[in-house]
This record gives structure tokens, C-alpha cells and sequence, in this order.
């Protein structure tokens, strides 16, 4: 027996990933309405779609700016392959949410490969430490290790963050769902995050 989708469904669908009507229509309905498992199935569908863009030189874009409380200030670069794009709402609001997120989550880096070889050394001689006085098993200690370095990434990468608009999606994914709407290879160049008075 085929699950019954409502309007309701598939409008909550479109607001969480922004797919199509229609694909999030097939995605619900291929997964008996099950709202995750058509996330899923959309974001696999969209990854894949953004990822044959990955190759295109995305030289256009905006530089966009968040302010808040006139405290904290973030400058942030993001690239798309033509000014057409860099001009439409989906961008626009695209850069200024990673603005806001860069400021609010206290990104440092834009993705993992920017982080310093030296603050990841630093970063896991604090950990063995920590596990060493926990006692755990010789054999975890890597796995946990690993762990830890991706919760690491995760807190300090914008690009790995979880969005604070919505914590079931990563900013990576925000980005691809965008560049699936728009279908452009987009790309968060680099951003600037000042502190008032801080060094």
C-alpha cells in the first residue's frame, strides 16, 4: 500500500532542502513519507548534482558583510560562475547567511585543509593527554583520537559547522542545496571575522 502524501509533507520538505516540488513529491514517495529518509535521499540526489559542478571555475560572486551588536564583525568572500547568479535572492541570502554563521559559531577557518598542520599537532597532543589520564584502552585511543579531531573540525571549520538556522544541515550542505537551485558550482572563498578589542 502506497503512503498517502499530503501538501503539507512536501511543502515542509521544500522549506528543510529547497528541492523542487516535484522531486520532493518522488522522494516522499518513494520513502513511504518518511520526512529524514527523504531528506537523505534529496541530499544524496543534490550532492551529486552539485559535485559534477565542483570543476567549473566559479569566478563571479559577492562579498558580503554581518555586523552584530556592532561588536562582532564578519567580511566573507563567496564565488559562483556568473554575475547573473551573484545577483539573484538564492545568493544574496546564501552569502549573508554564512556572514551571520561565520560571526555566531566563532568559525576560525573556512574549511579543514586550512587549518595549520601545527594547531591539529597541538590539538591532538591535547587529547592523548586527556585520554591517557582517562585511562582508556590502548586499542580506542586512535579511534577516539579520530573522533575528537572531527568535533574539532567541526567547531572551528564554517564549512563543516552545523547551521544555526537549522542544525539538521552543515553549512556544506547549504552550500550545495544552494548551488543545486541555481545550478552553478558555488564556492566560500574566504572570510575575515573581527572581535572588538580582541588582538
Amino acid at each position: 500500500m502506497t503512503a498517502t502524501i499530503t501538501a503539507e509533507q512536501v511543502r515542509q520538505l521544500r522549506e528543510m532542502t529547497g528541492a523542487g516540488m516535484m522531486e520532493c513529491k518522488k522522494a516522499l514517495s518513494e520513502t513511504a513519507g518518511d520526512l529524514e529518509k527523504a531528506i537523505d535521499s534529496l541530499r544524496k540526489a543534490g550532492i551529486a548534482k552539485a559535485a559534477t559542478r565542483a570543476d567549473r571555475a566559479a569566478s563571479q560572486g559577492r562579498v558580503d558583510t554581518y555586523i552584530h551588536d556592532n561588536r562582532i564583525g564578519v567580511l566573507i568572500e563567496v564565488n559562483c560562475e556568473t554575475d547573473f547568479v551573484a545577483r539573484t535572492d538564492d545568493f544574496k541570502n546564501l552569502c549573508k547567511d554564512l556572514a551571520m554563521q561565520a560571526a555566531a559559531a566563532n568559525a576560525q577557518y573556512t574549511r579543514r585543509e586550512d587549518v595549520p598542520a601545527e594547531r591539529i599537532a597541538r590539538e591532538k597532543d591535547i587529547y592523548a593527554a586527556q585520554l591517557a589520564n582517562e585511562g582508556k584502552p590502548a586499542a580506542m585511543l586512535e579511534k577516539i583520537l579520530e573522533g575528537k579531531i572531527n568535533k574539532f573540525y567541526a567547531e572551528v571549520c564554517l564549512m563543516e559547522q552545523m547551521f544555526i538556522k537549522d542544525d539538521k544541515k552543515s553549512i556544506d550542505t547549504l552550500v550545495k542545496e544552494t548551488s543545486m537551485k541555481t545550478g552553478e558550482n558555488i564556492v566560500v572563498r574566504r572570510f575575515v571575522r573581527f572581535v572588538l578589542g580582541a588582538e
